[in-house]
C-alpha cells in the first residue's frame, strides 16, 4: 500500500553535457521564460572529463497562476535548449510516483528496512510487487499488503524464469528494480531492459572482496573496517557505478558471524540511501561513476 502523499507541483530536471560557458544561464532562462520558479539548483563540472552536470528543482506552476504548466509545453522548451547544447536530460514530475519492484532471496533485513521506510513516507514511490526465487519471505509481503511472486530458479530454467520475471515487470510498469540481497546473477537481457534502473546492495566496501562470502573474505584478511556498497547493476559483476558506501569498525575479536551481524546494519542504511537518492533524481551516471547531488 502506498502512503498518502500531498499533491506536489514540483519537478526535477537532470542534465549532462560537455562543459561550455552559458549552460546554467540557458537552462535558467528557459524556465524563467515559462514563468516558472527554480527552488533549488546544483551543478558540478568534471574538469578531467570536461563534463557538466546539473540538477534543478522547480515549481511547474506558472507565476501568478493557480495551475501548472502543460507537460508537453515544458518538455518542448527543455528539449529546445538541450538540442542547442547537445544535452542529455531527464525530467520527472513529483506527481508521477515511480513504481519499484524489490527482488529478494531468503535474507530479510534489507527488505524490512525498505518497506518500513516506504510505509513511513521516507521513500516516496509505489511498491506493487516483491519478486523472489524462494517462498520464505512471503509472510513479510503479506503483512505489508504487497503481491509476492515466486520464480524458483535452477540452472536449467534460469532463462525461462527470468523471461517471466521481465514480463511481470513490464506488465506492472516498473520503473526501478531493487536487489535487496537477491542472490542471483541477472542476465544481459534483464540488465539491458533496466539499464541504470537496477540498484544492488553488495555486502562489502567495493572494490574489495567482490563475489561470494565477502564477510568471510574480510575476516580472512583481518580487516579493521567492513562496509557495504549500493551500485547500479551491470554485466560486470559488482563493478557497476557506485551510488553510496559506508563502513563500520570491527576488531580481531569479531568472528565471521559478528561481521555478518554488524554488516547488516550498514547494508540497510546504504541501500535505503541509494534508493531514496535515485527516486529523488539526485544521481547522474557517467564513465561507470556517479555524481550524487546532496
Amino acid at each position: 500500500m502506498t502512503p498518502p502523499r500531498e499533491a506536489s507541483t514540483r519537478a526535477t530536471l537532470l542534465v549532462t553535457c560537455d562543459d561550455r560557458p552559458g549552460l546554467v544561464a540557458a537552462l535558467s532562462h528557459a524556465l524563467y521564460s515559462l514563468g516558472l520558479n527554480i527552488v533549488d539548483a546544483a551543478q558540478h563540472t568534471d574538469p578531467f572529463a570536461g563534463k557538466f552536470f546539473q540538477r534543478i528543482r522547480f515549481d511547474t506552476r506558472i507565476e501568478g497562476a493557480s495551475e501548472a504548466i502543460g507537460e508537453q509545453t515544458l518538455r518542448g522548451a527543455i528539449a529546445a535548449v538541450a538540442a542547442r547544447h547537445a544535452m542529455r536530460w531527464s525530467l520527472r514530475l513529483d506527481r508521477d510516483a515511480q513504481r519499484v519492484a524489490i527482488f529478494v532471496s531468503k535474507t530479510d533485513h534489507c527488505l524490512y528496512d525498505l518497506l518500513l521506510r516506504h510505509r513511513s513516507g521516507e521513500l516516496v514511490c509505489e511498491i506493487p510487487l516483491i519478486v523472489s526465487n524462494h517462498p520464505d519471505l512471503e509472510p513479510i509481503a503479506r503483512h505489508f499488503g504487497i503481491d509476492y511472486h515466486v520464480f524458483p530458479i535452477t540452472q536449467a530454467n534460469k532463462a525461462e524464469q527470468e523471461a517471466a520475471e521481465l514480463a511481470l515487470l513490464e506488465r506492472s510498469a516498473i520503473d526501478l528494480v531493487v536487489l535487496a540481497r537477491y542472490m542471483q546473477i541477472l542476465s544481459p537481457r534483464m540488465l539491458d531492459a533496466y539499464a541504470g534502473r537496477i540498484i544492488n546492495i553488495h555486502h562489502s566496501f567495493l572494490p574489495a572482496f567482490q563475489g561470494g562470502k565477502p564477510y568471510h573474505q574480510a575476516y580472512g584478511r583481518g580487516v579493521k573496517r567492513i562496509g557495504a556498497t549500493a551500485h547500479y547493476a551491470t554485466a560486470e559483476l559488482d563493478e557497476g557505478p557506485i551510488i553510496e558506501q559506508d563502513v563500520v569498525r570491527v576488531s580481531h575479536r569479531d568472528t565471521p558471524d559478528d561481521l555478518v551481524r554488524k554488516g547488516r546494519d550498514v547494508e540497510r542504511v546504504v541501500l535505503s540511501r541509494a534508493v531514496a537518492w535515485h527516486l529523488e533524481g539526485r544521481v547522474l551516471v557517467y564513465d561507470n561513476k556517479t555524481v550524487v547531488f546532496d
